[in-house]
Protein backbone atom coordinates (compact mmCIF):
# COMPACT_ATOMS: atom_id res chain seq x y z
CA UNK A 1 0.00 0.00 0.00
CA UNK A 2 1.38 3.41 -0.99
CA UNK A 3 2.21 5.85 1.81
CA UNK A 4 1.41 9.55 1.59
CA UNK A 5 2.42 12.26 4.05
CA UNK A 6 0.07 15.05 5.10
CA UNK A 7 1.36 18.28 6.64
CA UNK A 8 -1.86 19.49 8.21
CA UNK A 9 -2.96 22.96 9.19
CA UNK A 10 -6.24 24.23 10.63
CA UNK A 11 -9.62 23.55 9.03
CA UNK A 12 -11.55 20.71 7.42
CA UNK A 13 -9.39 20.25 4.35
CA UNK A 14 -6.83 17.92 5.97
CA UNK A 15 -9.68 15.63 7.06
CA UNK A 16 -11.23 15.71 3.59
CA UNK A 17 -7.87 14.94 2.01
CA UNK A 18 -7.09 12.10 4.43
CA UNK A 19 -10.51 10.55 3.90
CA UNK A 20 -10.12 10.72 0.11
CA UNK A 21 -6.61 9.27 0.23
CA UNK A 22 -7.67 6.41 2.48
CA UNK A 23 -10.55 5.68 0.11
CA UNK A 24 -8.04 5.36 -2.73
CA UNK A 25 -5.94 2.88 -0.80
CA UNK A 26 -3.23 5.19 0.57
CA UNK A 27 -1.74 4.92 4.04
CA UNK A 28 -1.90 8.47 5.43
CA UNK A 29 0.78 9.72 7.81
CA UNK A 30 -0.38 13.09 9.12
CA UNK A 31 1.82 15.68 10.82
CA UNK A 32 -0.21 18.41 12.53
CA UNK A 33 2.08 21.45 12.35
CA UNK A 34 -0.04 24.01 14.24
CA UNK A 35 -2.37 23.95 17.25
CA UNK A 36 -6.09 23.65 16.59
CA UNK A 37 -6.10 21.08 13.79
CA UNK A 38 -9.37 19.18 13.41
CA UNK A 39 -9.58 16.43 16.03
CA UNK A 40 -11.22 14.13 13.49
CA UNK A 41 -7.90 13.87 11.66
CA UNK A 42 -6.60 11.62 14.44
CA UNK A 43 -9.35 9.14 13.56
CA UNK A 44 -9.18 9.45 9.77
CA UNK A 45 -5.41 9.25 9.22
CA UNK A 46 -3.56 5.98 9.76
CA UNK A 47 -1.13 7.72 12.09
CA UNK A 48 -0.89 11.28 13.40
CA UNK A 49 2.09 13.19 14.78
CA UNK A 50 2.00 16.65 16.36
CA UNK A 51 5.14 18.62 15.52
CA UNK A 52 5.36 22.43 15.41
CA UNK A 53 5.84 24.05 12.02
CA UNK A 54 8.99 25.63 13.43
CA UNK A 55 10.64 22.24 13.96
CA UNK A 56 11.57 21.54 10.35
CA UNK A 57 14.21 18.90 11.04
CA UNK A 58 11.86 16.92 13.29
CA UNK A 59 9.14 17.05 10.62
CA UNK A 60 11.53 15.75 7.95
CA UNK A 61 12.96 13.05 10.20
CA UNK A 62 9.49 11.82 11.17
CA UNK A 63 8.25 11.65 7.57
CA UNK A 64 11.32 9.73 6.44
CA UNK A 65 11.11 7.31 9.37
CA UNK A 66 7.50 6.60 8.37
CA UNK A 67 8.58 5.73 4.84
CA UNK A 68 7.00 8.82 3.25
CA UNK A 69 8.34 10.02 -0.11
CA UNK A 70 5.39 12.17 -1.23
CA UNK A 71 3.73 14.88 0.86
CA UNK A 72 0.70 17.13 0.59
CA UNK A 73 0.59 20.40 2.55
CA UNK A 74 -2.97 21.44 3.27
CA UNK A 75 -4.90 23.45 5.84
CA UNK A 76 -4.41 26.95 7.23
CA UNK A 77 -0.95 27.81 8.55
CA UNK A 78 -0.52 31.56 8.96
CA UNK A 79 3.01 32.82 8.50
CA UNK A 80 2.79 35.32 11.35
CA UNK A 81 3.45 32.34 13.61
CA UNK A 82 7.02 32.48 12.34
CA UNK A 83 7.44 36.17 13.13
CA UNK A 84 5.49 36.59 16.35
CA UNK A 85 7.55 34.27 18.51
CA UNK A 86 4.51 32.03 18.97
CA UNK A 87 6.49 28.98 17.87
CA UNK A 88 10.09 27.96 18.54
CA UNK A 89 12.22 27.76 15.40
CA UNK A 90 14.88 25.09 15.08
CA UNK A 91 18.28 25.90 13.57
CA UNK A 92 17.33 24.47 10.17
CA UNK A 93 14.32 26.68 9.64
CA UNK A 94 16.15 29.70 11.09
CA UNK A 95 18.87 29.19 8.48
CA UNK A 96 16.24 28.78 5.74
CA UNK A 97 14.40 31.98 6.69
CA UNK A 98 17.65 33.93 6.96
CA UNK A 99 18.54 32.96 3.39
CA UNK A 100 15.39 34.44 1.84
CA UNK A 101 15.35 37.67 -0.16
CA UNK A 102 11.87 38.50 1.18
CA UNK A 103 9.16 36.94 3.34
CA UNK A 104 6.30 36.80 0.86
CA UNK A 105 4.09 33.71 0.92
CA UNK A 106 5.45 32.15 -2.25
CA UNK A 107 9.07 32.84 -1.32
CA UNK A 108 8.68 31.08 2.03
CA UNK A 109 6.67 28.16 0.66
CA UNK A 110 8.94 27.52 -2.31
CA UNK A 111 11.96 27.50 0.01
CA UNK A 112 10.14 25.00 2.26
CA UNK A 113 9.34 22.84 -0.78
CA UNK A 114 13.00 22.89 -1.88
CA UNK A 115 14.13 21.92 1.60
CA UNK A 116 11.83 18.88 1.61
CA UNK A 117 12.91 17.96 -1.93
CA UNK A 118 16.54 17.90 -0.79
CA UNK A 119 15.49 15.11 1.58
CA UNK A 120 13.70 13.11 -1.12
CA UNK A 121 10.23 14.34 -0.15
CA UNK A 122 8.19 15.40 -3.17
CA UNK A 123 5.28 17.82 -2.74
CA UNK A 124 2.00 16.92 -4.43
CA UNK A 125 -0.66 19.18 -5.89
CA UNK A 126 -3.00 19.97 -2.98
CA UNK A 127 -6.03 19.22 -5.10
CA UNK A 128 -4.82 15.97 -6.69
CA UNK A 129 -7.15 13.76 -4.63
CA UNK A 130 -9.94 16.27 -3.89
CA UNK A 131 -10.72 17.95 -7.20
CA UNK A 132 -14.37 17.11 -6.64
CA UNK A 133 -14.38 19.95 -4.09
CA UNK A 134 -13.66 22.54 -6.82
CA UNK A 135 -16.97 23.77 -8.34
CA UNK A 136 -17.40 24.86 -11.94
CA UNK A 137 -18.83 28.17 -13.08
CA UNK A 138 -22.37 29.16 -12.11
CA UNK A 139 -24.57 30.40 -9.28
CA UNK A 140 -24.57 27.92 -6.37
CA UNK A 141 -27.27 29.55 -4.25
CA UNK A 142 -31.01 30.08 -4.57
CA UNK A 143 -30.53 33.81 -5.10
CA UNK A 144 -28.64 35.18 -8.09
CA UNK A 145 -26.51 38.34 -7.86
CA UNK A 146 -28.26 41.64 -8.46
CA UNK A 147 -26.92 43.97 -11.14
CA UNK A 148 -25.10 46.01 -8.48
CA UNK A 149 -23.61 42.90 -6.85
CA UNK A 150 -22.47 41.56 -10.23
CA UNK A 151 -20.67 44.84 -10.96
CA UNK A 152 -18.91 44.66 -7.59
CA UNK A 153 -17.97 41.00 -8.09
CA UNK A 154 -16.56 41.68 -11.56
CA UNK A 155 -14.56 44.62 -10.21
CA UNK A 156 -13.42 42.61 -7.20
CA UNK A 157 -12.29 39.71 -9.37
CA UNK A 158 -9.93 42.01 -11.28
CA UNK A 159 -8.60 43.54 -8.05
CA UNK A 160 -8.13 40.15 -6.39
CA UNK A 161 -6.14 38.89 -9.38
CA UNK A 162 -3.85 41.91 -9.06
CA UNK A 163 -3.09 41.41 -5.36
CA UNK A 164 -2.55 37.74 -6.16
CA UNK A 165 -0.08 38.66 -8.89
CA UNK A 166 1.82 40.72 -6.31
CA UNK A 167 1.68 37.78 -3.84
CA UNK A 168 -0.15 39.85 -1.22
CA UNK A 169 -3.29 37.76 -0.78
CA UNK A 170 -6.23 36.17 -2.59
CA UNK A 171 -9.28 37.98 -1.18
CA UNK A 172 -10.74 41.46 -1.54
CA UNK A 173 -13.85 43.06 -0.05
CA UNK A 174 -15.55 45.63 -2.26
CA UNK A 175 -18.56 47.94 -2.26
CA UNK A 176 -19.80 50.26 -5.00
CA UNK A 177 -16.76 49.22 -7.10
CA UNK A 178 -14.33 50.44 -4.44
CA UNK A 179 -11.96 48.24 -2.46
CA UNK A 180 -12.81 48.17 1.25
CA UNK A 181 -10.17 45.64 2.36
CA UNK A 182 -7.35 43.56 0.91
CA UNK A 183 -6.19 40.29 2.43
CA UNK A 184 -2.61 40.20 3.66
CA UNK A 185 -0.98 38.38 6.57
CA UNK A 186 -4.15 38.44 8.70
CA UNK A 187 -6.01 35.93 6.51
CA UNK A 188 -9.37 35.79 4.76
CA UNK A 189 -11.73 35.92 7.74
CA UNK A 190 -10.10 38.97 9.32
CA UNK A 191 -10.03 40.69 5.92
CA UNK A 192 -13.76 40.10 5.43
CA UNK A 193 -14.66 41.39 8.88
CA UNK A 194 -12.48 44.48 8.47
CA UNK A 195 -13.98 45.16 5.05
CA UNK A 196 -17.48 44.91 6.47
CA UNK A 197 -16.63 47.34 9.24
CA UNK A 198 -15.09 49.86 6.86
CA UNK A 199 -17.88 49.49 4.32
CA UNK A 200 -20.59 49.58 7.01
CA UNK A 201 -22.18 46.39 5.64
CA UNK A 202 -23.56 45.68 2.18
CA UNK A 203 -20.12 44.54 0.98
CA UNK A 204 -19.14 41.79 -1.48
CA UNK A 205 -16.31 39.27 -1.14
CA UNK A 206 -14.15 37.86 -3.93
CA UNK A 207 -11.60 35.06 -3.54
CA UNK A 208 -9.43 33.86 -6.43
CA UNK A 209 -6.29 31.92 -7.22
CA UNK A 210 -3.10 33.82 -7.97
CA UNK A 211 -2.44 34.23 -11.71
CA UNK A 212 0.52 31.86 -11.38
CA UNK A 213 -0.95 29.77 -8.57
CA UNK A 214 1.29 26.92 -7.45
CA UNK A 215 -1.22 24.16 -6.75
CA UNK A 216 1.13 22.55 -4.23
CA UNK A 217 0.26 25.14 -1.58
CA UNK A 218 -2.10 27.96 -0.64
CA UNK A 219 -4.92 26.94 -2.99
CA UNK A 220 -7.85 29.32 -2.24
CA UNK A 221 -10.52 27.77 -0.03
CA UNK A 222 -14.05 28.71 0.99
CA UNK A 223 -15.88 27.04 3.88
CA UNK A 224 -18.40 27.64 6.65
CA UNK A 225 -16.02 30.01 8.47
CA UNK A 226 -15.95 32.20 5.36
CA UNK A 227 -19.74 32.49 5.46
CA UNK A 228 -19.76 33.20 9.21
CA UNK A 229 -17.29 36.03 8.65
CA UNK A 230 -19.48 37.34 5.84
CA UNK A 231 -22.50 37.38 8.15
CA UNK A 232 -20.52 39.33 10.74
CA UNK A 233 -19.44 41.77 8.00
CA UNK A 234 -22.91 42.24 6.52
CA UNK A 235 -21.67 40.86 3.18
CA UNK A 236 -24.33 40.01 0.61
CA UNK A 237 -22.39 38.23 -2.14
CA UNK A 238 -19.38 35.97 -2.62
CA UNK A 239 -17.49 35.13 -5.81
CA UNK A 240 -14.85 32.45 -6.18
CA UNK A 241 -12.81 31.28 -9.15
CA UNK A 242 -14.14 28.29 -11.09
CA UNK A 243 -11.99 25.17 -11.05
CA UNK A 244 -9.35 26.78 -8.82
CA UNK A 245 -11.11 27.21 -5.46
CA UNK A 246 -11.82 24.47 -2.94
CA UNK A 247 -15.33 24.55 -1.44
CA UNK A 248 -15.30 22.72 1.89
CA UNK A 249 -18.49 21.40 3.51
CA UNK A 250 -20.58 22.59 0.57
CA UNK A 251 -23.91 21.60 2.14
CA UNK A 252 -23.31 23.73 5.23
CA UNK A 253 -21.99 26.65 3.19
CA UNK A 254 -25.06 26.72 0.94
CA UNK A 255 -27.42 26.30 3.87
CA UNK A 256 -25.93 29.33 5.62
CA UNK A 257 -25.98 31.35 2.41
CA UNK A 258 -29.55 30.48 1.48
CA UNK A 259 -30.84 31.04 5.02
CA UNK A 260 -29.39 34.57 5.01
CA UNK A 261 -30.00 35.60 1.42
CA UNK A 262 -26.33 35.54 0.43
CA UNK A 263 -25.56 34.81 -3.22
CA UNK A 264 -22.51 32.73 -4.20
CA UNK A 265 -21.19 32.95 -7.73
CA UNK A 266 -18.42 30.80 -9.21
CA UNK A 267 -16.74 32.81 -11.99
Amino acid sequence: MKIIGLLAGVGRLPVEFARAARGMGFTVIAVCVVPGTDEELDRVANKTHHISVGQLQAIITTLKEEGVTEVTMIGKVTKELMFSGAVALDSRIQKLLASLTDNSDDTIMLAFVRELAMEGLGILDQTALIRSLMPGAGVLTERKPTQEEQADLDFGFTMAKEIGRLDIGQTVVVKNCAVMAVEAIEGTDACIRRGGELGRGGVRVVKVAKPNQDMRFDVPTVGPNTLESMLAAGATALAMEAGKTLLVDRQTVLKIANNHGITILVM
